[in-house]
């Protein structure tokens, strides 16, 4: 059974940072797509970033490049998030997600639906 569990999530001021983890178990993390997605208040969720642990390829949605940055530790089963430069636009709930395909195209970041989710952590950006 594939379980996902998501932690490290709280309340960080702006341009503070943090770092969410996924820890995975039921299928084998090095061979998979997994990554991040949240939904502000009020708006659709949206997907964030993506790794793909077969090569290591890693990709972005255009407003947290240069700020967030995601790894794989297939010996702990786990994913991480670490986020810099944090901004109140950020504040989400973020969900860790598996078994999806993922991708840059002409700049931008594309997904398809995954078939795994986690239950999410909360990220709040305030002063």
């Amino acid at each position: 059974q594939v379980r996902l569990v998501e932690s490290g999530g709280g309340l960080v001021q702006p341009e503070g940072s943090l770092r969410v983890s996924c820890t995975t178990s039921g299928f084998t993390l090095d061979y998979s797509v997994i990554g991040w997605f949240r939904r502000a208040p009020g708006k659709e969720r949206e997907g964030v970033s993506c790794i793909n642990m077969n090569d290591g390829s890693t990709y972005y949605t255009d407003s947290v490049k240069g700020r967030f940055t995601i790894s794989g530790d297939t010996a702990k089963n786990t994913v991480y998030l670490q986020m810099n430069s944090l901004k109140p636009e950020d504040t989400a709930l973020y969900y860790c997600a598996a078994d999806f395909s993922c991708r840059n195209y002409g700049g931008h970041y594309y997904y398809t639906s995954p078939a795994y989710w986690g239950q999410g952590t909360q990220v709040t950006v305030s002063s």
